[in-house]
């Protein structure tokens, strides 16, 4: 046989590509040659970090909708019938009300852009100032505190959407300072470690709870009226209260967001690459069909409706009313405080720790524990979080899943410059993306759960002044649904715990310095006295 085989022309082609790109300008300025990289390794590293993380579109879309971000009693429907009655606070509990429903369905699809945008922008910043292949998006665990504890569900919580953004843009303002000033790292040194390990368990089991409840999830458990939570999945609900009347574990959308769960859990078991959105894609795209028990289109108005836009698959929504919707109006009460502190704390320990964990993963770290880039890469983070919020959304913080990148090779800004591009082409699919159902998220909120359980194997559990703060943190996250509760209770029973210890030791150090100061007096007395006898 003569000639080349296609497989060895295309792989020629590459290497000249990579040549070519190594020694040119950018090449130079990403240094590619330098961390024994090339541009198509780069790029196949972003494209791998993509697809691990891309369920976050949807998935903090679906979650900050829960919200209602600013749809209001005034986005009601007035009640059938009788026009004159104006609708009240009750039409926002429930599913039924046809206007509060299109104003959450506007709501998701602006949250969709912001999301994209948000990462797209952060992603590119990291890349670009940072030259670190570090991927960044709002993050897990800080948008379920805005919207199930801030603001509450459909706007019941303490704090109005409006004020919540106000607290998420000035907690990014306070992170971007100290970041700046380089306090940052040190602030992180100071909580105790067992904590912060706590709270990222306890954060974990927040987000697990989550997907499993039908807000947003899998249905599996709901309210009961004498043990709290119950087993549900059932195959009728009231459409306002969500109560169970019948039918237990007969929810069809149940069992396919079960089977979408083992598709995802077997990929991650597998160490599949992209895993976590192969089975949100399985079962978005079975509850696509029309006219099953599953499908995200019933046959009714609403169905209807976004079935309408869902066919479209491509259009680029602008956002209308979640951009720009602040108001430092309402900061004169102390519960916004609280939150906006509960905020920093977390982003503080999970947005450095990761980056840490990132950089010593990728081999980015020098001697002196800290890595090339960092304070470029901390302040770009932190500046995301001011951009995020003004578009709508909450923290941003770098992605654990950066790792599929750096494990295809990834080691330059290039990789995140690549995640941005594909965050940028995601934009244009907004039909597809406001079409992923409840249980199809689900599944992804309980395994991102299972995935921060790993650090609970860190904590000291052998000594219980602080094993138990720890356990109280995590335990008070979900059963109190609330991550600040968890981290307040967690940290005032470490103290209770240890004040002792710290009031010893301070008096054993002054004792300490009084006897030292004893034995100079006495020395100096001793060397004086047999001068004054002469």
């Amino acid at each position: 046989m003569t000639g080349t085989a296609p497989w060895h022309k295309l792989s020629e082609a590459e290497a000249a590509v990579n040549r070519s790109v190594a020694a040119s300008r950018v090449g130079r300025y990403f240094k590619l040659d330098a961390r024994k990289s090339s541009f198509t390794k780069e790029l196949r590293a972003g494209a791998a970090t993509f697809l691990t993380m891309a369920y976050i579109i949807s998935v903090n879309a679906a979650i900050l909708t829960d919200s209602g971000g600013p749809c209001t009693v005034h986005d009601c429907t007035p009640v059938p019938g009788n026009s004159t009655v104006a609708p009240g606070p009750e039409c926002m509990v429930g599913t039924s009300n046809p206007g509060y429903q299109q104003c959450l369905a506007r709501t998701k699809s602006d949250l969709v852009v912001a999301t994209a945008v948000a990462a797209m922008a952060a992603s590119f910043a990291m890349g670009a100032l940072a030259n670190l292949p570090l991927a960044l998006a709002p993050g897990m665990g800080a948008n379920a505190y805005f919207a199930y504890n801030m603001v509450g569900f459909h706007g019941s919580g303490s704090i109005p959407y409006r004020t919540a953004l106000a607290g998420v843009m000035l907690e990014g303002i306070v992170f971007f300072a100290l970041s700046a000033v380089g306090l940052r790292s040190k602030l992180a040194r100071l909580i105790p470690r067992n904590i912060r390990l706590a709270s990222a368990v306890g954060i974990g089991l927040f987000l697990a709870f989550t997907g499993l409840q039908a807000n947003q999830g899998l249905g599996l458990v709901g309210a009961s009226p004498t043990t709290l939570v119950t087993l549900t999945a059932c195959s009728e609900t009231d459409p306002v209260t969500g109560a169970c009347l019948g039918g237990t574990l007969h929810s069809p959308t149940f069992w396919l967001g079960a089977a979408g769960f083992l598709l995802t859990a077997t990929c991650l078991a597998r160490d599949v690459k992209g895993g976590m959105i192969y089975g949100i894609v399985f079962v978005t795209a079975v509850s696509w069909i029309r006219g099953t028990s599953v499908t995200v289109f019933p046959d009714t108005p609403a169905g209807n409706a976004g079935f309408s836009y869902f066919k479209k698959i491509v259009d680029f929504h602008t956002i209308e009313s979640t951009a720009g919707q602040l108001s430092f109006g309402g900061f004169r009460h102390g519960n916004v405080w609280i939150a906006m502190l509960t905020l920093l704390y977390v982003d503080v320990l999970d947005t450095t720790s990761t980056m840490y964990s990132m950089a010593e993963y990728g081999g980015f770290t020098d001697g002196a524990g800290g890595f090339e880039g960092e304070y470029r890469a901390f302040l770009v983070d932190a500046g995301s979080t001011v951009l995020s919020a003004a578009l709508g959304s909450t923290t941003v913080t770098t992605y654990i899943e950066s790792t599929a990148g750096i494990r295809e090779g990834g080691r330059t800004g290039l990789t995140a410059i690549t995640v941005s591009a594909c965050f940028l082409a995601s934009l244009f699919f907004s039909p597809l993306l406001m079409s992923v159902p409840p249980w199809a998220v689900g599944p992804s909120l309980v395994l991102v759960g299972a995935m921060m359980m790993r650090v609970a194997k860190d904590i000291e559990w052998g000594d219980m002044k602080e094993a138990i703060p720890s356990f109280v943190t995590m335990a008070l996250m979900p059963l109190t649904f609330s991550i600040a509760n968890g981290i307040i209770a967690g940290l005032g029973v470490y103290v209770a715990l240890h004040w002792y210890d710290w009031a010893s030791h301070a008096c054993g150090r002054v004792g300490k310095a009084l006897d030292d100061r004893r034995n100079q007096v006495a020395a100096a007395t001793a060397e004086v006295g047999p001068a004054q006898d002469v």
